[in-house]
């Protein structure tokens, strides 16, 4: 495990230690000293995320996020999601200050065994930026599967991507955190209603909107509680910041032509019925 990981860092730091080098070449300035680009705040600096698994997923990966200016790029290897499933990916967190973290079990309020989407968000805080391949990458994109990635027949998923970012963004990026989800805690090798419903869409399995792994940038400082930001709640969907998630979220599942397993019909025909 220890050099699948150290081969998955090797692998990602190719791009981000290319882009702090450049940054720290020497350039000169008006007044005729030489600066260099790295002096800025946080201009061409790399940060690691180690992905660990949440819900029992078997998930794990890494990721690292580099800035050049107000753009940036992220990069992620992740394996022990589930195979040939789009999982949904996003950067959480506050840029005004508030404290959030990675949830535990005790996030789990309604004692399903699960840490469902809406039960982890008082801990891990709000959308910041959906991981998408293409197209729009802001919280209204947060359940956009036709542009998220879709891990390989041995549950292996790698993404790429470079994204405009505000100031804040740039200003707070130690204080953010990368999440991916979609669990298969009954082993079928699909999303099912196994573990009922997501609390986003009642049309969708809670098991495709289950967060799979988180990682927090290392260094950064940890709360023992969020401040302020989402509120809790008691394992609903009170304190969960993105309607847009809540209402809309279903349509865009089944906008994306099936990805997911509800489009397997006749499988569903045969499992009992749920209301």
């Amino acid at each position: 495990m220890i050099a699948h990981r150290s081969a998955r860092v090797t692998a990602l730091l190719a791009l981000p230690a290319a882009l702090t080098l450049a940054a720290a070449t020497p350039s000169l300035a008006h007044d005729g000293h030489a600066t260099t680009t790295a002096a800025k705040a946080v201009d061409g600096q790399a940060y690691q995320i180690d992905l660990e698994q949440l819900n029992d997923s078997g998930a794990s990966g890494v990721a690292l996020l580099s800035l050049e200016g107000r753009k940036l790029t992220v990069k992620i290897e992740a394996t022990g999601l589930v195979p040939n499933q789009p999982h949904a990916q996003h950067i959480h967190g506050s840029t005004d200050g508030h404290d959030f973290r990675c949830p535990d079990a005790s996030a789990d309020k309604d004692g399903d065994g699960i840490v469902s989407t809406a039960e982890g968000l008082p801990m891990y805080g709000d959308i910041n930026i959906s991981l998408t391949t293409k197209g729009d990458t802001s919280k209204d994109s947060g359940l956009a599967v036709d542009r998220m990635p879709v891990a390989d027949k041995d549950g292996k998923l790698t993404y790429s991507r470079t994204i405009p970012v505000s100031q804040a963004v740039v200003d707070h990026i130690k204080d953010l955190h990368v999440v991916q989800h979609g669990i298969d805690p009954n082993n079928n090798g699909e999303y099912d209603f196994g573990k009922g419903k997501s609390e986003l869409d009642p049309k969708l399995p809670q098991e495709a909107t289950a967060p799979a792994d988180c990682g927090m940038v290392k260094g950064a400082a940890v709360g023992s509680m969020p401040v302020g930001g989402v509120e809790t709640g008691s394992g609903g969907t009170q304190g969960v910041e993105s309607p847009a998630l809540l209402a809309g979220g279903g349509a865009a599942v089944l906008a994306a032509g099936g990805l997911l397993v509800v489009r397997r019909r006749a499988r569903t025909a045969r499992a009992p019925h749920r209301s």
